[in-house]
């Protein structure tokens, strides 16, 4: 009686990983920039420098960015209320309070801040470690709406709330705001204004620039996330219908 062959055991896709997607879940960069450093040769997988793009990761294979060695995270997504006297930065030299502090207890995931709040503004900013979503929300032609509330040292006069609404031009450049206006049942001190630009300081700088002075600044809206229920100073994880939501931005 012959015997059967034994079968060989398929290898299924399951068990592997894009090399990109590896690097990107582990919250280096995106896939894209995964790409780009894997062109460079800054990836080693078991030890060898590994420049096929396509390169699938196994289960127990080591892989290292940059001599450092990596895994995946389980991605994180985390929304502060950020109050004034914190910098938007995962450390910092001179030992100031960093938003970091805010949100240590959140997650033992490696999460960064998407895009940037200055030190005496505050309002809301997402934390994550998915590189990917953090790149299409900072991207400019991703068209991201920050709404603001703004409180001014005197009362935006008219024609100057006019003129912002056309457009100002800055020192490094144009700028267009999508929508601006005064406060509802507030003094003209108080102004609304919702912009997708991402430049730096740019709603204080449009102001100033008017002559005014900015006397507190608070994102009240990031690409369609709300501070409701949010008290100043705490965080939140986004839940799944947001996470959801933003990737279809």
């Amino acid at each position: 009686m012959r015997r059967k062959k034994p079968t060989a055991k398929k290898s299924t896709s399951s068990n592997t990983t894009r090399l990109n997607k590896y690097i990107a879940h582990a919250g280096i960069c995106s896939r894209r920039e995964a790409d780009m450093h894997i062109s460079l040769g800054v990836v080693k997988v078991n030890n060898k420098v590994m420049t096929e793009l396509g390169y699938q990761v196994k289960e127990g294979d080591v892989v290292h960015f940059d001599g450092k060695r990596i895994t995946p995270e389980k991605k994180a997504y985390v929304l502060l209320n950020k109050p004034k006297g914190f910098i938007t930065t995962t450390k910092d030299e001179k030992g100031r309070k960093t938003v970091m502090d805010l949100i240590a207890k959140s997650t033992s995931s490696r999460v960064v801040p998407v895009g940037r709040l200055d030190r005496p503004t505050t309002g809301l900013l997402l934390f994550t470690n998915d590189g990917d979503l953090a790149k299409k929300l900072t991207h400019p032609s991703s068209m991201v709406k920050k709404l603001y509330h703004v409180v001014l040292s005197k009362s935006l006069k008219p024609h100057d709330l006019a003129q912002i609404r056309r457009g100002l031009t800055l020192d490094d450049g144009p700028v267009q705001v999508d929508e601006v206006s005064y406060v509802k049942g507030a003094s003209k001190r108080e102004i609304g204004l919702e912009i997708h630009s991402g430049r730096n300081m740019i709603v204080r700088r449009i102001f100033e620039h008017m002559g005014y002075e900015v006397i507190s600044l608070d994102r009240v809206v990031f690409a369609g996330l709300t501070k409701k229920d949010l008290a100043r100073g705490t965080w939140r994880h986004l839940s799944k219908q947001e996470i959801d939501y933003l990737k279809m931005l």
